[in-house]
């Protein structure tokens, strides 16, 4: 017997309301509701590692906040669907889902018009036959785009290069394309192969006073006005720190990093690089660091990015910094190197935790590193996930 279904409450969505899409699991909790049950959560878990400043929860835009959409394609060449697959491995049409920023969601239909016009035949999982297994559009906050095609093989390249003008011409907005190459069948997104279709390779991302260069298989925040005021609180909090030396572990395409390099070269006598914080981004991923090198050129930054193992680089250096900031993924930063840290004399830890579960786990094994100021930063709506930023210090000094 089908359960009963419950209805859309944050913000209307008619793919909620059917049953097709659940991935917005609490569209049914009012938004308040939401945010108030997220800082509950993490008030529970962390609360009792030290005396800490909770700062009032950062909130999101409650629809068109997401500015990344991996879209599975199904159906068929002359009928494709844009958005992911029923129990059935059926492709589920989301054309029009509501968080997804508006910038893509105008431009859906114009791709679903090409996949036809380019004769793209979708991935059929079942029978592993077909191309086009998905398209991963990215916008920025002026409506720019980045667009990949995840491919099976290189057979339709040839005329996605034909008919790329014609989708350029009704998409202006269009900057940088690319095909990835997934011959795999397996469940990931996509493969290790990318080919370029326009001149352009990067995508600019505002974000305040720092703009960055993203690359096509470089990982990015998904609400990117959030993703903004997170980067900018971490670089006020790190400047009342006064740090002269600072490492961003796990730093993506540099967004901590950058914000807290340009914070100094603005808050400093410009003239004087004794005035700026050395900043240094660690990233495992060779895509986010060139992103993070192109994006701390342009801006004439000095911000160094290396591309390493986190623990393992942390691990090998013969001295701490001042400051480090950890952004590390779910699982958090992990025994080893929260062992290095307990250990290493580092003054404060700025940890940027997108997993309240990982972070306590985390913050167990740095007894001497007690949290004193967080605040959530709310990612995810609509979801039980959410990102909390908390600044640790030192409860007492090395020798």
């Amino acid at each position: 017997m089908r359960p009963e279904l419950t209805a859309s409450v944050a913000i209307p969505c008619r793919y909620f309301d059917a049953g097709v899409c659940r991935s917005c699991s609490l569209l049914d909790v009012a938004y308040d509701d939401q945010l108030a049950g997220k800082q509950a959560r993490v008030h529970e878990l962390i609360d009792g590692f030290g005396a800490i400043e909770w700062l009032t929860p950062v909130a999101s835009d409650v629809a068109g906040f997401r500015t990344k959409a991996k879209l599975v394609i199904g159906g068929t060449t002359d009928s494709p669907t844009l958005g992911i697959l029923d129990a059935q491995q059926h492709g589920v049409d989301l054309e029009g889902c509501p968080i997804v920023t508006p910038a893509i969601r105008e431009a859906l239909p114009a791709l679903a018009s090409f996949i036809t016009t380019a004769r793209l035949v979708p991935y059929d999982i079942p029978a592993r036959r077909g191309e086009l297994k998905y398209l991963i559009v990215t916008a920025n906050a002026r409506g720019e785009l980045m667009l990949r095609f995840v491919l099976r093989s290189t057979e339709s390249v040839g005329r996605i290069r034909k008919h790329l003008p014609a989708l350029r011409d009704g998409l202006p907005q269009l900057r940088v394309a690319t095909v990835n190459l997934l011959p795999e069948h397996k469940a990931v997104l996509e493969g290790e192969e990318e080919l370029w279709l326009t001149e352009q390779r990067a995508l600019e991302l505002p974000l305040g006073d720092v703009e960055l260069q993203l690359l096509p298989r470089s990982f990015v925040q998904t609400n990117e006005s959030i993703a903004a005021r997170l980067y900018e609180t971490a670089a006020v909090w790190a400047e009342g720190l006064a740090p002269a030396s600072v490492w961003d572990l796990y730093c993506g395409v540099g967004g901590f990093a950058l914000h807290l390099a340009s914070r100094s070269l603005r808050s400093g006598d410009a003239a004087s690089r004794n005035d700026r914080v050395q900043v240094t981004g660690i990233e495992l991923s060779e895509d986010a660091v060139a992103s993070a090198t192109m994006a701390a050129a342009s801006a004439r930054l000095d911000a160094d990015f290396i591309a390493a193992d986190a623990t393992q680089w942390a691990l090998a250096q013969v001295s701490a910094p001042d400051l480090v900031v950890v952004n590390p993924p779910r699982r958090g930063i992990g025994a080893e190197l929260a062992g290095w840290l307990e250990k290493s004399g580092v003054r404060h830890v700025l940890y940027s935790s997108c997993n309240a579960e990982s972070l306590a786990r985390d913050l167990a094994a740095m007894p001497t590193l007690r949290p004193v100021r967080a605040q959530i930063f709310d990612m995810f709506p609509h979801t039980a996930h959410f990102e909390t930023l908390v600044l640790l210090e030192r409860s007492f000094w090395y020798q």
